[in-house]
């Protein structure tokens, strides 16, 4: 009888701490759940403010943003070229144009890699510079207010392209320049110096990549369906197109008669 008494009771103790930590447990996943959706949050919103806050921010003579620099990334190993890429930082309170920025960067233990092959660098860029230090060459690459989170390298035996799918205008109208609004694809050729603007108006470069051995590109171009100034991959739909890289033109890949009967198709109207 007694050990009877004993085991229910231990089994009861057992389960209420089986019923503890499972509680414990599922705290601790939704909080963690809850963090990784706000971190998320934060890095889509950490692009540049847009044109209408800065035009408030220039009447009073303020700046909220500052340029933040990177440390340098080993792109050519033969040329001893690299390249900088220009964050931003967001500051917790708004200063004086007029005052001094005091950006010194720290020299850095960084190692170059010399692998040659396709690569990307992620971060928050409000531009880039490419930087030769055998001539003391440095370059910016754009001259307007942009904002970007990938830098891809692509390697060929006569050129290295850079590219990066930029956001340029506060198209969602939420204040800020970033990932939520339209991008266009921006093509740098480290050979000929040369940038190109890839996109189409009112359109988001979704995702972009190359043809087997060649230079030439197919694109995926979100379609704002509900036109609210932003895509969303889940409901609305992409279309495909060629980029010829020497021509610079953009050339459908399925032809119109072909997604024509795709469409029927799918709502049934072709019998």
């Amino acid at each position: 009888m007694k050990i009877e008494k004993y085991n229910q009771r231990l089994l009861a103790v057992l389960g209420t701490v089986g019923v503890i930590f499972l509680i414990v447990a599922l705290i601790a996943f939704i909080s963690i759940t809850i963090m990784e959706h706000r971190r998320y949050d934060d890095d889509v919103e950490t692009g540049i403010l847009s044109d209408e806050k800065i035009e408030e921010l220039q009447k009073e003579n303020k700046r909220e943003q500052v340029i933040s620099y990177e440390n340098p990334r080993l792109i050519d190993t033969i040329n001893s070229v690299y390249i900088i890429p220009v964050s931003h930082k967001t500051l917790n309170e708004q200063e004086d144009i007029s005052g001094l920025l005091n950006l010194n960067k720290s020299s850095s233990s960084y190692k170059p890699s010399d692998t040659r092959y396709s690569r990307q660098y992620y971060g928050a860029f409000n531009n880039l510079i490419v930087y030769n230090p055998k001539n003391g060459m440095n370059k910016k690459l754009f001259d307007k207010r942009v904002n970007f989170n990938l830098i891809k390298t692509e390697y060929f035996e006569d050129d290295i392209l850079l590219l990066m799918n930029v956001s340029e205008k506060d198209t969602y109208k939420d204040g800020v320049i970033n990932l939520k609004d339209f991008k266009s694809l921006y093509v740098y050729s480290l050979t000929k110096k040369e940038l190109k603007k890839v996109g189409i108006e009112g359109m988001d470069v979704f995702n972009f990549k190359f043809l087997n051995n060649e230079k030439n590109l197919t694109i995926q171009f979100g379609v704002d369906k509900n036109k609210d100034g932003q895509f969303e991959e889940y409901n609305e739909p992409t279309l495909i197109k060629r980029f010829d890289f020497n021509s610079g033109k953009l050339t459908d890949i399925i032809d119109e008669k072909i997604s024509s009967e795709l469409q029927k198709t799918l709502e049934g109207t072709k019998k």
